[in-house]
């Protein structure tokens, strides 16, 4: 055999070879890549390979760098054009990762899969931008218009025009897996949790291999507490990619979330072992060793993430958020460097607004630090809807309906149980100081802040499209005792998963429940409903300094965080005249300056004997999952 014919045919082995080492082994994909290369500088198809590799491995600004230049090549500029979308999709830059398939699908119109190929990797870390690239999928491959222009208006936010084009669509063609899968979406964004699971349940029968629709159903079900469902359909994933680290990740998560943290954290170093340069699984990692209790390992891991990506914003807030941490020089300075970017992400950019914000307070600071918080927020505020005219026609509303009379009708209604122990209010109102007291009692269990009272409240609203009118309160009218009685059985059935200690009564800490006050106590009206307080200017500022992951879109604004608060105290005033003693108040500035008083009027309004370890709770070892965790 001749030399160069030998050494070719030594090279397409080779190269076969990484290839096909991509999907099941990334890390030796990338090794054997990098032999070759030092062998070969500068080949392409390995160059190409060295890439995909590294986007396989959770480095994908790495994969970009090392696949740009392969964008030269005549005749791989087409397969380079995609990986580096599916690179850019991994690093949340949506519009590189659409610009790139652009340059591929041009280069290559047979690659028309790629569209869906980087709407499912855009799916699988949440980029609402996955519904462009869907829609030009759906164009390339010559599918029904209204299909395409249902995901453009999903893309675009356009909730109610994607339902009337979905909808008739379906009619005609009910076994579209794809489509199904576009109308729950629309669901998910309205949060009607409740219709959207069927759907994609429905959508997996007809398509069970689609890994992003399974990926999207274990999410949904996993924010519906549904937790040993969401984690058979993560293992169902897992069956058909071991090693995936998103895969992995949201399992850890979903059992980190169930208060299963022993498994999660086993989970989360399994990934880390093999994918050790990912920041984002590096800050969810440090996330569940926080809640375990483990702070210096947390710290130590969302330093990890911050030095693998400098611009990475939300690794630093999760330092910020622990409240007790306090930044070094240079991470300060680190951070005012990144902030001067021009290329900054925006969620990278508040981020650091608000860690920012946090390190310059600690340091007295208070001007500068204010102008972070405030861009923070108006970022923050750009991107999320609030109208606190909604809100306060809500309470208008409900103090209409909710009056004596009506309570009286209904007396003995609803289901018995007393089981939960609502604790509502405003965020950093010394709710989760509280939850701790209360916990720390033997008959009492902690568990966290529970959506199934929004999400009831949500259905029970009538609402099919974000503009519809809102039902709610005035749909909880003609409900009968059966209907009650029913709905207070499904929540304590919907909420039993996070029981695990086997105690009479449990603690239900999401704030927003104090909106929700009438029902509780129309479906559990032998629950104890606790109302925590702090004084306005502390509690309004210290939600403004709070970056809140989602749910508290009224704490981006001063003057919307201020209605905010006094449509709260407004409500809970007319509770106390139309249901007088049935709300027990808990100020939080009184329980600091005396506990011993405030601890016995607490337990005695929940039924309860004292207990001496209620006033020791910060020696309660239990999970805690919010903000104040490192101060309580």
């Amino acid at each position: 055999m001749p030399t160069r014919t030998r050494h070719a045919d030594e090279l397409t082995a080779a190269l076969q070879r990484i290839d096909g080492l991509l999907g099941t082994q990334p890390l030796e994909a990338e090794r054997q890549a990098r032999a070759l290369l030092a062998a070969r500088p500068g080949q392409p198809e390995a160059t190409l390979l060295l890439g995909a590799a590294l986007r396989r491995l959770g480095q994908p600004e790495r994969a970009l760098a090392t696949l740009r230049p392969v964008t030269a090549d005549p005749e791989l500029a087409a397969l380079a054009h995609f990986e580096m979308a599916l690179a850019a999709a991994a690093s949340l830059d949506a519009q590189q990762a659409l610009d790139a398939m652009s340059a591929a699908v041009r280069l290559r119109p047979d690659l028309a899969q790629g569209w869906r190929d980087l709407g499912d990797q855009m799916v699988f870390s949440e980029q609402p931008a996955a519904f462009e690239a869907y829609g030009r999928y759906l164009r390339a491959t010559g599918a029904a218009p209204a299909l395409a222009d249902a995901a453009e208006a999903l893309y675009a936010n356009r909730l109610s025009d994607a339902e009337h084009l979905l909808r008739p669509h379906l009619k005609a063609h009910p076994a579209d897996a794809l489509a199904l899968s576009l109308l729950a979406e629309v669901g998910v964004r309205l949060g009607r949790h409740e219709d959207a699971c069927p759907i994609l349940a429905r959508s997996l029968e007809l398509a069970p291999n689609d890994q992003a629709t399974r990926h999207r159903y274990a999410l949904l079900l996993h924010r519906m507490n549904r937790t040993e469902e969401a984690l058979q359909q993560i293992d169902a994933l897992l069956a058909g990619e071991p090693g995936s680290g998103a895969f992995l990740s949201l399992k850890a998560n979903i059992l980190s979330r169930s208060g299963d943290y022993s498994p999660a954290l086993e989970v989360y170093e399994e990934v880390l072992a093999a994918l050790p340069e990912l920041p984002g699984l590096w800050m969810s990692y440090g996330h569940a060793l926080k809640t375990a209790g483990r702070q210096q390992d947390a710290i130590a891991a969302y330093r990890r993430s911050t030095a693998l990506q400098p611009s990475f914003g939300e690794a630093s807030w999760s330092l910020a958020n622990l409240k007790t941490f306090r930044f070094a020089d240079d991470e300060v300075a680190a951070m005012r460097a990144e902030l001067l970017r021009t290329d900054l992400k925006p969620e990278d950019r508040y981020h650091l607004n608000f860690a920012l914000g946090k390190a310059l307070e600690d340091r007295g600071a208070y001007a500068e630090s204010f102008a972070n918080y405030r861009d923070g927020n108006a970022l923050r505020r750009a991107e999320n809807p609030y109208d606190p005219d909604e809100t306060h026609s809500q309470v208008l509303r409900s103090e209409t309906l909710f009056t004596p009379a009506f309570f009286a009708a209904r007396q003995g209604l609803g289901c018995p149980a007393p089981d939960p122990i609502f604790v509502v209010g405003l965020p950093r109102s010394g709710s989760t100081l509280v939850e701790q007291i209360l916990s720390s009692h033997s008959a009492i269990e902690g568990t966290m802040e529970l959506p199934n009272i929004p999400t009831l409240a949500l259905r029970l609203s009538g609402r099919r499209a974000a503009n519809d009118r809102t039902l709610y309160p005035e749909s909880v009218a003609p409900l009968n005792g059966f209907q009650l009685n029913g709905l207070g059985e499904e929540y304590l059935q919907q909420t039993r998963v996070h029981r695990r200690l086997g105690r009479p009564y449990f603690i239900d800490k999401m704030p927003n429940n104090f909106a929700h006050v009438g029902l509780i106590h129309l479906i559990l009206p032998n629950a104890r409903i606790i109302d925590a307080r702090r004084h306005p200017l502390a509690c309004c500022f210290s939600g403004f300094k709070q970056h809140f992951a989602r749910g508290q879109n009224f704490t981006y604004d001063l003057t919307e965080i201020g209605r905010y608060y006094a449509d709260y105290v407004r409500l809970m005033a007319h509770y106390d005249t139309v249901l007088p003693g049935r709300v027990h108040r808990v100020i939080y500035e009184e329980m600091v300056a005396d506990p011993e008083r405030e601890v016995h009027r607490l337990l005695e309004y929940c039924g309860l004997p004292f207990e001496e370890g209620c006033l020791r709770f910060y020696e309660n070892d239990r999970a805690v999952r919010t903000a104040s965790s490192e101060q309580v």
